[in-house]
């Protein structure tokens, strides 16, 4: 099991700027929101297109919490992968990057909106689907 993940450089001020516009908590939390945005969507990215890891770290008990084992384990069930894959975190890396790619061109589009708008919105399309 990985111990810490990094960001990429481009995703350091992403992150910080979404947590103040969201204010849903802390980095972390919306870098978990993230990487479930990406993984909602139903892609499989591409091991080879790996982005730099020049961002902000977070440790994976600070990123995960008590749940490491439902998010890394949604990750491996992605990709069809053992809990123990040497890149498994790659996988969670490559998708926080790409969630927060995702949410900050959502907020970015629409100004007014705001966190709790945002996930009931998300949460009511699921919903919908089902």
């Amino acid at each position: 099991m990985f111990t810490h993940i990094r960001t990429s450089k481009e995703n350091r001020d992403v992150v910080a700027q979404l947590t103040r516009k969201l204010n849903l908590g802390t980095e972390n939390i919306i870098s978990r929101i993230a990487l479930t945005y990406s993984l909602s969507l139903d892609r499989r990215l591409d091991i080879n297109d790996i982005q730099n890891s020049s961002g902000k770290e977070y440790s994976s008990k600070v990123l995960f919490g008590d749940y490491i084992d439902y998010y890394t384990g949604m990750v491996a069930l992605h990709y069809n992968l053992h809990i123990s894959d040497k890149d498994l975190a790659k996988y969670v890396k490559m998708h926080i990057d790409d969630g927060l790619k995702l949410l900050n061109e959502e907020v970015n589009s629409n100004s007014n909106l705001d966190g709790f708008d945002f996930l009931v919105e998300k949460i009511e399309k699921t919903i919908n689907l089902i």
